[in-house]
């Protein structure tokens, strides 16, 4: 029982990640009906500068803040020089460059740090763990899945309760009369993106203590994140805290029990959801 407590306390720490990871895939396909396939990118880089930051100054805090503001910078300017353009084209043109950028970032970060993985240390604060009884659980671990938790609140009231989330929200089912409203919508589609890309960075900078940074971790990460969008359904905030939940969940409790089998379970769920729900537990038809 103690062991099941264990890898499922595991499991929300990994669906809160990916949440992080797969609701700004969401939002930004909801509102821009674009299909970004550079948003594993941002999460691998959103790791490496975690790893200089901690390299340099030995303090992950520090990382925390200055990290996902670095991705939301990048993701915003590869939104102005790059991907606005591809905007009003098929999806499979909008895939073409957005998986040329992720390609790019991925070989720049192998230029400069090389192939092989990086470590990177937790903050001596939240080294060690906590007992509760005859039960122990490391305090990283804890404190990822309590700080996304407070993510996922602050998000889900930027998205309800604000007028960004408001125009957010209203553009993703028609962007063309938000247009005509008078909302300069080329400057919400900037942010909404910008926004995508620093919760990508954020999922980064808490899962490399867990993982370290590799090349390579944005490709894995991108196909969880549509795992997840799939499951929970395209353009919907809780479809993706729900769909990451189940996915962090499964492939964590799976691990214990039926090592092979984690990931198979997790494409026979996103399989099953399709047959039964094809836009998703949450999304719109």
């Amino acid at each position: 029982m103690e062991l099941f407590f264990f890898q499922l306390l595991n499991g929300l720490g990994l669906g809160v990640i990916y949440f992080l990871l797969s609701v700004g895939l969401t939002i930004t396909f909801g509102l821009l009906n674009f299909v970004n396939f550079a948003h594993g990118a941002f999460y691998m880089v959103g790791a490496y500068v975690t790893f200089v930051i901690v390299s340099l100054t030995g303090n992950f805090w520090l990382a925390l803040l200055i990290a996902p503001l670095v991705i939301g910078t990048l993701a915003i300017a590869l939104e102005q020089s790059v991907v606005k353009f591809s905007y009003v084209l098929e999806h499979k043109y909008q895939i073409l460059v957005t998986l040329g950028v992720a390609l790019m970032l991925q070989e720049l970060v192998i230029m400069i740090w090389g192939p092989i993985g990086k470590n990177v240390s937790p903050p001596s604060s939240l080294a060690g763990i906590i007992e509760i009884g005859d039960f122990i659980y490391p305090k990283y671990r804890a404190f990822v899945i309590a700080f996304s938790a407070l993510i996922a609140i602050v998000v889900w009231w930027g998205l309800e309760k604000t007028k960004f989330g408001a125009l957010v929200r209203a553009g993703s089912e028609n962007a063309q009369m938000v247009g005509l409203l008078g909302v300069n919508i080329t400057r919400l589609f900037s942010i909404t993106f910008g926004l995508g890309g620093l919760l990508a960075g954020l999922a980064g900078v808490l899962a490399a203590p867990l993982r370290g940074a590799d090349p390579f971790m944005g490709v894995e990460a991108l196909g969880i994140a549509f795992i997840v969008v799939v499951i929970g359904g395209m353009g919907s905030f809780l479809g993706a805290l729900v769909g990451g939940l189940v996915v962090g969940v499964m492939q964590s409790v799976m691990s214990s029990v039926w090592p092979e089998g984690a990931s198979l379970m997790v494409y026979a769920a996103m399989a099953a959801v399709i047959l039964s729900r094809p836009r998703g537990l949450f999304g719109r038809a």
